[in-house]
């Protein structure tokens, strides 16, 4: 599937929910039809059921019990069996798309989506949306619910947040943006409360980020920021990286996952007020141990001293890529 509708669509198939012990059919045909001509049932008496027909209790167990065959697989969301059994006691649900209306979190992991497509509007009620591991370049803003607050897009190819930003649901807590191909200078501004201001938790881990300076004077203004994710990011081998991040965001209560105790917010105390020792470069020292699969040297070497024939010379060079 190329996009989230489309993803969520072929999960629905997944589940089955068209077919028994959900959805509609010779099993709960009666009952259907009753809610839509319904019928004053006599007091005292307990509703009846036609031969061939099951109870939703019935059609509960079948889908609860490990055992059953039309159990779900127990690697399975909690979300997914709860869709199932909803389905069970009001078919009618599957009928356009009131199905979305019941979502509250999507999950869509490594399914190649491309797109967050204008269908996702119809989950009503979605509050979290966590499609990682795709192939997304790009999130339009207007196609995202209002409702969200958990947006999960790591391991993708996000490269800009301009058009996420266009319009970002307002109530949002959590933004992972973590592996994706964002680079600064350019991307710090859209981080800012003007864009998010229920911000709780930020990822921004293994991107390309290198002005620790401007993305902080950004950051600052998120009030509610707690959880900070830049590990992975260029700018997280400057030396006073943590101390000057720990120093400048005092609300900040977890930094690349370690928690930031008052010992160390006491340690790093007035660094924020020193941008000088904020240095645009890095010293990285890179140790060969061993390498395999090279003639040594010393052996061409030997050959030469009694050799009387042409002499071979060989020489190799590494080479990093940053």
């Amino acid at each position: 599937p190329g996009s989230v509708s489309a993803a969520f669509q072929e999960y629905l198939q997944h589940l089955g929910l068209q077919d028994f012990p959900c959805g509609l059919g010779s099993w709960n045909k009666s009952r259907c039809n009753a809610r839509r001509s319904p019928r004053a049932q006599p007091a005292g008496l307990e509703e009846a059921w036609p031969p061939g027909e099951e109870t939703p209790e019935v059609l509960l167990e079948l889908l609860r019990d490990q055992h059953s065959p039309w159990a779900l697989p127990s690697d399975c969301s909690p979300h997914a069996q709860r869709l199932r059994e909803v389905v069970v006691l009001a078919p009618e649900l599957l009928h356009g798309s009131r199905v979305s209306q019941l979502v509250k979190s999507l999950r869509i992991l490594d399914k190649g989506v491309e797109e967050v497509d204008e269908g996702l509007l119809q989950f009503q009620q979605l509050e979290e949306l966590i499609v990682s591991a795709n192939h997304i370049s790009r999130v339009t803003s207007a196609h995202l619910p209002r409702t969200l607050k958990v947006l999960e897009l790591c391991y993708n190819d996000v490269g800009d947040l301009q058009d996420l930003c266009a319009q970002p649901p307002p109530e949002l807590q959590h933004l992972g943006l973590g592996y994706n191909k964002l680079c600064g200078p350019s991307q710090e501004k859209h981080l800012t409360v003007d864009f998010w201001p229920n911000l709780v938790s930020l990822d921004l881990s293994f991107n390309s980020l290198t002005d620790l300076l401007g993305l902080v004077s950004q950051l600052t203004t998120l009030q509610n920021l707690r959880i900070l994710l830049l590990q992975g990011n260029p700018l997280s081998l400057i030396p006073a990286y943590r101390g000057f991040l720990v120093d400048s965001l005092p609300k900040l209560s977890i930094l690349d996952d370690i928690y930031i105790w008052p010992e160390e917010r006491q340690q790093f105390q007035g660094l924020a007020g020193q941008p000088e020792l904020i240095r645009s470069e890095a010293r990285l020292v890179v140790s060969i141990g061993e390498m395999k699969g090279l003639p040594n040297p010393e052996d061409f070497q030997q050959l030469e001293l009694g050799s009387e024939g042409p002499l071979i010379a060989c020489s190799y060079y590494v080479t990093y890529e940053f």
